[in-house]
């Protein structure tokens, strides 16, 4: 039995044209009402396999339950006459029942973080200003997603901002109006909080669980070490070797409980409501950004703009993953510490070309995020934009052209709820852009989608002309 996966396309013929083509394929389904949410041209490979069996087939997710066999064969053919009209009559098109959800799921600093020092760095990362912070609004703390990047505003300028998705900051279903800038100090701020309920929720959860995983482990190690008896004068070295193995076992795993026990009494005890964990506030929105508060952040510590590539990501697996072909590994170095430094940006023309060689030697756009809901997750970009459409449960509804981002090497989906606002890289650190959610069937998230970096930053540069991504620390 084969496991068909989605493979990205670069470079096919249709790409000068397939934006137009796309245009006019959603709203022909307007026209209709049929009930669309996401348009991806996509390429099908067997798992395991270098070359694809179909080059192209436009998979056209519906709303679950919204399309009888009769009309999806009506709409198919429709789409069929559009794309023989613009020379690709030989093209698939696919109806899938699919779901796009944007990815939303007066305190103390937010703790420092060093994973070459800290006991336990991924229980204590959530809690830090690393990139891939959970955030909130302070007054609706279960609308939650991700923070991207960190910016200066200007070289006299010494305000930090943070980026985000204009939704995570003023998510649509309380915020009529996302579009949102404070003039001046008189105006009530927006504020905005490390961790929201379910992040928070989710972050202490980790921390028990991985105490009790250890308790149970030193019971198993210490009657292992009941069992070997105390040291004897000649006894075997293979003995002597196994009691020093489970005893150093033992004295580990107790610290990192002690280790972890401190985390959890710090943010149990100063961080337990929304209030203690304000860390932000609205600066302007319209996918642009939000302003630090700056006392909140360690900064002889900071990071700046790094991403934490390690806890699921082992050193081998990010290697093996990201740079999978020998020839490829030159000058490949492991970033210090498992953090990636941002910096640079990857253009348009090199998403539509990349020249990443993946498992098989196709040359695709490697990149990898670290976030709030997921962690560390790796995918490859798609050469040719998706088209999506959402309508939320408040009657919004909103249609966008996004990049998509594909599962990579069977590692799982690239992101969940929550993950919104993440910021995504390549494999060398370079900005590709930020994500802004995912589709899938119900509940679950098959492609994940990104707004190209290059455009968002063009943006910001309107609206802040000074700004600059915030410097580099060594």
């Amino acid at each position: 039995m084969y496991n068909e996966l989605p493979r990205p396309v670069y470079g096919h013929a249709i790409g000068p044209t397939w934006r137009s083509i796309g245009e006019r394929t959603y709203r022909y389904f307007d026209s209709i009402s049929l009930e669309w949410t996401s348009i991806n041209p996509l390429a099908y490979a067997n798992a395991g396999e270098a070359k694809p069996f179909c080059s192209l087939v436009l998979s056209i997710g519906v709303k679950p339950c919204s399309l009888v066999y009769d009309a999806a064969v009506g709409a198919a053919a429709a789409v069929r006459e559009i794309l023989a009209e613009a020379g690709f009559p030989d093209i698939e098109v696919a109806f899938v029942e699919s779901v796009v959800t944007r990815s939303v799921a007066a305190g103390p600093k937010l703790l420092p973080f060093d994973p070459l020092l800290d006991e336990v760095p991924d229980l204590r990362k959530p809690f830090t200003p690393a990139l891939g912070l959970s955030i909130a609004p302070l007054k609706y703390p279960h609308f939650e997603g991700t923070a991207a990047l960190y910016f200066r505003l200007g070289d006299d300028d010494k305000r930090t901002a943070v980026l985000t998705c204009a939704y995570v900051a003023r998510p649509p279903p309380v915020y009529a109006n996302t579009g949102m800038t404070r003039e001046n100090a008189s105006q009530p701020r927006e504020e905005v909080v490390a961790l929201g309920n379910m992040g928070y929720t989710n972050a202490v959860k980790a921390m028990m669980s991985t105490i009790d995983d250890l308790v149970c482990s030193i019971k198993v190690w210490n009657s292992v070490l009941d069992r070997l008896g105390e040291p004897v004068q000649g006894e075997p070295r293979r003995v002597t070797e196994r009691r020093q193995e489970h005893v150093d076992l033992v004295a580990k795993a107790t610290q990192t409980i002690e280790e972890a026990n401190a985390i959890h009494d710090e943010v149990t005890k100063r961080r337990v409501t929304p209030d203690q964990r304000v860390i932000v506030f609205v600066l302007h929105s319209e996918k642009i950004e939000v302003s630090l508060y700056e006392d909140k952040i360690d900064w002889p510590t900071f990071k700046g703009n790094k991403v934490y590539v390690g806890g699921s990501l082992s050193i081998a697996d990010f290697g093996n993953t990201m740079y999978p072909q020998p020839v490829d590994r030159a000058n490949y170095q492991y970033p210090q510490d498992g953090l990636l430094q941002a910096y640079g940006v990857v253009q348009d023309d090199e998403m539509r070309n990349p020249q990443h060689p993946d498992a098989h030697g196709e040359k695709c756009l490697l990149v990898v995020k670290n976030s709030s809901t997921t962690g560390t997750t790796v995918g490859r970009t798609n050469g040719l934009e998706s088209f999506t459409r959402i309508n939320d449960e408040y009657g919004i509804q909103t249609t966008s052209i996004e990049i998509a981002v594909l599962p990579y090497k069977a590692r799982g989906k690239f992101s969940g709820r929550g993950d919104s606002g993440s910021v995504v890289l390549a494999r060398d650190g370079r900005i590709v852009g930020i994500l802004t959610g995912g589709a899938g069937s119900a509940g679950e998230t098959d492609i994940t989608y990104l707004t190209p970096y290059w455009w968002v930053e063009q943006q910001i540069k309107a609206k802040y002309p000074g700004c600059f991504l915030y410097e580099v620390v060594q």
